[in-house]
């Protein structure tokens, strides 16, 4: 999980400051000093370490928060006011020509997965009643092409490309003409990378801005590079003039310094950043949400967002009508393991609910996800009978259960035993009886 490292330790800095009465500059200075280390081994750029907590330290050593009644928190405060700074103030999202035409222009190096979060973006585009276009100039990979005709045929999108040609600005100019051609009003360039940068590379993609000239030209860097990353974003502004960067595999990267680097280093804004393989994974970078994981405050409105996209509201309704009358069943509960599995790994989940951070330390917490197809394997080993009323589940049905999902009885036995569990205290909870109290344990955790 992205920032797991640092966030754990900066829960830790904040426990010792909230246990503490009063504040002295002592207390505030040491702490100052275990925030800096945390910083600099998530791979936070050395200076922007230095000036992030030379900008608390002078807001936290003032009476006002030392004489304050609650002066741990009000640091927190700063802490987080300081970061959300740091990550880019408000969310920065991408512009569009008043012409008939937006351009966007990708560039970065190789395997810093530049054609996939190309197509996840014209995906998310087309969602948003867009109609994107995206263009294969990278002439140089092989198979580069090929791959975004794939993902664009994934997700249903024209791929612009000329067979045999060897140059990407004649590729980039005459897509223009086709999209006007198709009424296509987004146009999405994937240009070359390399492995390094070099003058050619750079020359190329000043040329394909010169021609046609972009709306916005977009950075998509790894993650997992660190600090490098942060020299990658500052030499292709310095050539090309950024408009934006995309922060892939950040789900990957326990640290996530590259994130909390480049926006101060560069000055350009954070737009996107990927979490994992899906098309919603790309998702628009929120600096007030992401400061708020950071600390183990949560992120409600992502939370909330993710569920509106993968959560279906009118089966949900009805499942909880069920539950109110008693005739929730096994396949009402795989449908409901359905939906919590579209909103992506469980761990992940439970880092955006508020104060679970502080509460517990999500690495430490062993969630496999692959728990989960184990209890969808046992719930289909079930008959349709057995599913419906499982009161029925005698011993030899619970051997038989076991034996075709290939686990073990006691993992049935306690499957059946949670299930029970849970609609009784849902039930309860649904007909709001006071006085009762019930304790859900989730089957998969």
């Amino acid at each position: 999980m992205a920032f797991e490292s640092l966030s754990n330790k900066l829960q830790e800095v904040f426990k010792q400051l909230k246990s503490k009465g009063k504040l002295t500059e002592g207390d505030v200075s040491l702490a100052m000093r275990e925030i800096k280390l945390a910083l600099l081994e998530a791979d936070v750029n050395y200076k922007v370490v230095k000036d992030f907590i030379k900008a608390i330290k002078e807001r936290s050593i003032g009476s006002d928060v030392l004489e304050s009644l609650t002066p741990g928190q009000q640091v927190i405060k700063i802490v987080n006011d300081e970061l959300v700074a740091l990550l880019g103030t408000t969310q920065s999202k991408l512009t569009f020509s008043n012409k008939t035409q937006t351009v966007f222009m990708m560039v970065g190096l190789q395997g810093a997965g530049k054609t996939t979060t190309t197509a996840k973006l014209a995906g998310q585009l087309k969602k948003d009643g867009k109609k994107p276009l995206l263009v294969g100039c990278d002439v140089y990979r092989p198979a580069a092409v090929k791959q975004l005709e794939t993902l664009g045929k994934k997700f249903d999108i024209p791929v612009f490309s000329i067979e045999g040609s060897k140059s990407p600005i004649e590729i980039a100019k005459k897509s223009l003409e086709y999209a006007k051609q198709f009424n296509l009003n987004v146009i999405i360039l994937d240009t070359a990378g390399r492995l390094h940068i070099d003058e050619e590379l750079m020359s190329e993609l000043e040329s394909i801005k010169k021609e046609v000239r972009p709306q916005e030209i977009l950075l998509v860097i790894d993650a997992m590079t660190g600090q490098d990353s942060v020299t990658v974003a500052k030499s292709f502004d310095d050539k090309l003039g950024l408009d934006g960067i995309i922060i892939t595999k950040l789900d990957g990267d326990a640290r996530g310094g590259s994130a909390l680097s480049v926006k101060s280093i560069t000055g350009k804004p954070i737009k996107y950043v990927g979490v994992g393989e899906k098309l919603e994974d790309l998702e628009v970078f929120h600096p007030e949400r992401m400061a708020s994981r950071i600390l183990g405050m949560g992120d409600v409105l992502s939370l909330i967002e993710k569920a509106q996209t993968n959560i279906d509201e009118k089966e949900m309704l009805e499942m909880e009508k069920r539950l109110r009358t008693d005739q929730f069943t096994f396949d009402d509960f795989l449908m409901q393991m359905e939906q919590v599995k579209k909103m992506g790994p469980i761990k992940d989940i439970l880092g955006m609910i508020p104060g679970m951070g502080s509460k517990v330390n999500l690495s430490d917490v062993d969630i496999d996800d692959k728990a989960l197809i184990h209890v969808e394997a046992i719930v289909k080993s079930m008959t349709k009978k057995e599913r419906s009323n499982p009161e029925i589940i005698n011993g030899p049905r619970r051997k038989r259960i076991a034996k075709g999902s290939g686990r073990n009885i006691q993992e049935v036995n306690r499957l059946l035993k949670q299930f029970k569990d849970m609609k009784k205290m849902m039930k309860q909870f649904s007909g709001m009886k006071s006085g009762r109290k019930g304790k859900m344990q989730m089957p998969f955790f």
